[in-house]
């Protein structure tokens, strides 16, 4: 492998890795609908049968034909298949989402209505107090477009159109290794060594951008035997493996030489973005000769995160094949600085009523006490500054499962 450092711009990073991630995408699989939650649709949700598929009542009440008062002949609960009505000022009790009957020209209120013996009399509303065929879609009609995420909404969304199971891709299995022998994995930092601030967090924040994440492993030793044993260990069930720290070439930072050790090829080799530009992502062979993907995530934990929404975040959603994320855009209400040739991504809390972004303090590289306050970054481009006022692109941190600020 190349092993030539020339930073990539942000944007075309972004691009780059999307694209890796949705050439080798997995194949789709049908899984029940109980299982099909997190999953990406592999296919269109189209609707089976017109929804609903056939008339329904919208309240309890009496569907009555003709002008009342009206005798009552029957009742009508959801679940049954009810005879029609046949004669004008006739009526049959009926429940909310029961089948409506062939005949009826109205339904009436059950708390509008009075009922004297046989007989039920009241005035019906001017509109109809039912739903009626196709009324939420058509039959063959696309509800979902393929790349979608399935959530439980979509899944009572199949239920609901007549869908057992779904046409999916799962999600993306991830590990992280974490590197660097001065980290601590409990206990006070001292004594020149640090407490390791990304084996815990960088696993939730892959589930929140879509992988099935496992628990990480590490330390691991700083030597090349060391980290090429756990890359090739964590290949054996992982598409995607996360690596923190490394992603230098100091003494004893072994990612590279690991990577070309195992055949290792990069898609993007350092990213140029401040912080966090020694940030990578490569295709490993696995085991089986399917190629996996490496993400090498700087040591610094705001570095790394920068890299997750950078390159990780997209990598994943090809992975999925979802469409490449979409930025929103944000107003600053304060100056933020450029940062040269190279990308800003700003920590910034964001107003949800009128969309401005006001920067956090605390964001230096090795800090998290910005990124914990923070809903996301400010993208200030290369050779720009972000003026009070200036309206720029925004990358969302995840909230849960994908949900965004």
């Amino acid at each position: 492998m190349t092993t030539k450092t020339v930073p990539v711009g942000w944007v075309q990073a972004r691009s780059r890795v999307y694209s890796a991630g949705l050439a080798a995408a997995p194949p789709a699989v049908a899984v029940p609908l109980g299982e099909a939650d997190g999953h990406t649709l592999a296919e269109p949700l189209t609707t089976l049968t017109d929804l609903p598929a056939f008339p329904t009542s919208s309240v309890d009440g009496w569907a009555v034909r003709g002008p009342g008062p009206w005798r009552v002949v029957g009742r009508v609960l959801a679940g049954g298949s009810p005879p029609p009505l046949d004669e004008d000022g006739t009526t049959v009790e009926i429940a909310t989402g029961a089948m409506l009957p062939a005949g009826v020209t109205a339904v009436l209120r059950i708390e509008e209505s009075t009922r004297t013996g046989g007989l039920v009399i009241g005035t019906p509303r001017a509109q109809p107090e039912w739903r009626a065929p196709g009324e939420e879609a058509r039959r063959g009609e696309v509800l979902l477009p393929a790349g979608a995420a399935v959530n439980p909404g979509v899944v009572g969304l199949a239920a609901s159109c007549g869908y057992d199971t779904l046409s999916v891709r799962r999600p993306p299995k991830a590990a992280v290794l974490v590197f660097g022998d001065e980290l601590l994995t409990a206990g006070l930092p001292g004594a020149g060594r640090v407490r390791d601030a990304l084996g815990v967090p960088v696993p939730a924040w892959l589930r929140r951008f879509g992988a099935e994440s496992g628990p990480f492993v590490g330390p691991v030793e700083d030597t090349l035997g060391a980290h090429v044993s756990a890359i090739q260990k964590a290949l054996e069930k992982a598409d995607l493996v996360c690596t923190t720290g490394g992603t230098m070439r100091g003494p004893v930072d072994h990612l590279h030489p690991a990577l070309e050790e195992l055949g290792g090829e990069y898609v993007v080799n350092s990213v140029a973005v401040r912080p966090g530009f020694p940030m990578l992502v490569a295709t490993v062979p696995g085991p089986d000769g399917r190629p996996r993907f490496l993400a090498g995530l700087p040591g610094n934990p705001q570095s790394a995160i920068v890299a997750l929404v950078s390159l990780v975040a997209p990598l994943l959603a090809g992975l999925h094949g979802r469409p490449e994320p979409a930025l929103p855009q944000v107003t600053l209400v304060e100056a933020v600085p450029g940062r040269g040739d190279y990308t800003h991504l700003a920590l910034v809390r964001v107003d949800p009523v009128d969309r401005t972004a006001h920067p956090v303090r605390h964001v230096g590289s090795a800090m998290l006490r910005g990124l914990a306050q923070a809903d996301g970054f400010a993208v200030i481009a290369p050779g720009t500054t972000g003026e009070p006022g200036a309206v720029v692109p925004f990358v969302p941190l995840p909230l849960l499962n994908g949900e965004r600020p």
